[in-house]
C-alpha cells in the first residue's frame, strides 16, 4: 500500500492528470456514440464494456485522491463535484432509466475539476454570481417594465407576440437576443404601429448592448481577480518554500560548524 504522500505525488503528476483527461474525453465519445442504434448493433457490446472501464479508472481515481486526502477530501467543492458525477453512474438503475443514462455524459464535466484553466473560468464565473444577481434583478425589472408597456401597446393587433406578459416577455427576450427582431417582429409591428420603433430601439439598446455588456464585464473581471490571486497564491509559495530551504542550509551549516 503506498503511503498518502506518493499517492498524492502520483495523482499530482502531469501525465496522471493527461491521462484522465484522455479517459473523460473518451468516455464522453462512447456517450455519443451510444446514442446511434446502427453503431450499437454493430458494435453494442464493446461500447458498453469501454464504458465500464473508463467508470473504473474514474473510480479508481476518486479512491485513490480519498486515500491520499481522507476526510479533507470532501473540503474541496472539486472533490465533492467528482465524486457526484461518479456516484450518479453508480447508482443503481443509471443503465436502465433513460433520465440517469442521459445524466452521464455530466462525466465530461470532470474535464474541468481536472484543467486549471478551465478551473479558473468557473471559479470566475461563481465568484461573478453576486454581482450578476443585481444585474439580473435589474434586466427583470427591465423586461416587466417593457412587457407591462408592450402589452398594452400591441396587444390588440398581435396578441400572438404580446397578448398578455408571458407573450410579451417572450418576445421581448426574443428580441433581445437580437434573432429575427427586425423583420420577423419589429417591421410587421411597426406596419400597423408606425412609431413602435421608438419603443423597440430603445429596448434593444439598453438590455443588449449595456446590460448582457455588463454582465460579460462582471465576469471578464472576476476571471482576472482568480487569476492574480492564482499568481500572488503560487508566489507566495515559492516564497515559502525558498525560505525553508535557506533555512535547512543555514541549519546543515551550524551543524558543520559545531562539528
Amino acid at each position: 500500500m503506498f503511503s498518502r504522500e506518493k499517492t498524492a505525488a502520483f495523482l499530482a503528476q502531469a501525465w496522471v492528470r493527461n491521462g484522465i483527461i484522455g479517459v473523460i474525453v473518451f468516455n464522453a465519445i462512447l456517450l455519443g456514440m451510444e446514442t446511434s442504434d446502427t453503431l450499437m448493433g454493430a458494435a453494442g457490446p464493446l461500447i458498453l464494456t469501454l464504458d465500464k472501464l473508463c467508470l473504473s479508472v474514474f473510480v479508481l481515481e476518486i479512491a485513490l485522491k480519498f486515500h491520499a486526502q481522507r476526510l479533507s477530501f470532501f473540503r474541496s467543492g472539486w472533490n465533492v463535484f467528482d465524486f457526484l458525477i461518479v456516484g450518479i453512474s453508480l447508482m443503481p438503475g443509471a443503465q436502465t432509466f433513460s433520465v440517469l443514462r442521459a445524466l452521464r455524459i455530466l462525466r465530461l464535466l470532470r474535464v474541468v475539476s481536472v484543467s486549471p484553466n478551465l478551473r479558473r473560468v468557473v471559479e470566475g464565473f461563481i465568484k461573478a454570481l453576486p454581482g450578476m444577481g443585481s444585474v439580473f434583478l435589474l434586466m427583470g425589472m427591465l423586461f416587466y417594465i417593457g412587457a407591462v408597456m408592450a402589452t398594452n401597446l400591441f396587444k390588440d393587433s398581435f396578441p400572438d407576440w404580446f397578448g398578455d406578459l408571458g407573450n410579451s416577455g417572450y418576445t421581448l427576450f426574443q428580441i433581445m437576443t437580437l434573432e429575427s427582431w427586425s423583420m420577423g417582429i419589429v417591421r410587421p409591428v411597426m406596419e400597423t404601429y408606425p412609431y413602435a420603433w421608438a419603443f423597440f430601439v430603445p429596448f434593444i439598446m439598453v438590455t443588449t448592448f449595456a446590460v448582457v455588456n455588463l454582465l460579460v464585464g462582471l465576469i471578464v473581471n472576476s476571471m482576472q481577480d482568480a487569476h492574480a490571486a492564482e499568481s500572488n497564491q503560487a508566489t507566495e509559495d515559492y516564497r515559502d518554500e525558498v525560505l525553508r530551504r535557506l533555512a535547512a542550509i543555514e541549519n546543515r551549516l551550524n551543524a558543520q560548524d559545531k562539528n
